[in-house]
């Protein structure tokens, strides 16, 4: 794959990404607010594992898509 290619995948996932986030805040402002506050109150290392299992399903998501594609 070449670099144009792999930038342009990166940049495809980027704006993805933004409008999934963009419309929690677009339909629902409360809700994106209750769940701001409720991870405030979230251990710092369950925030982290949260994370880490979100990447290892993009990663995953990514890599199937790929496959199927």
């Amino acid at each position: 794959m070449s670099a144009g290619a792999m930038l342009g995948w990166i940049v495809l996932a980027i704006g993805l990404v933004l409008v999934v986030e963009g419309l929690l805040y677009a339909l629902a402002p409360s809700l994106a607010r209750r769940m701001a506050e409720a991870a405030a109150s979230v251990p710092p290392g369950t925030l982290r594992l949260a994370g880490v299992g979100a990447v290892a399903a993009g990663v995953i998501l990514v890599w199937l898509g790929r496959a199927l594609g």
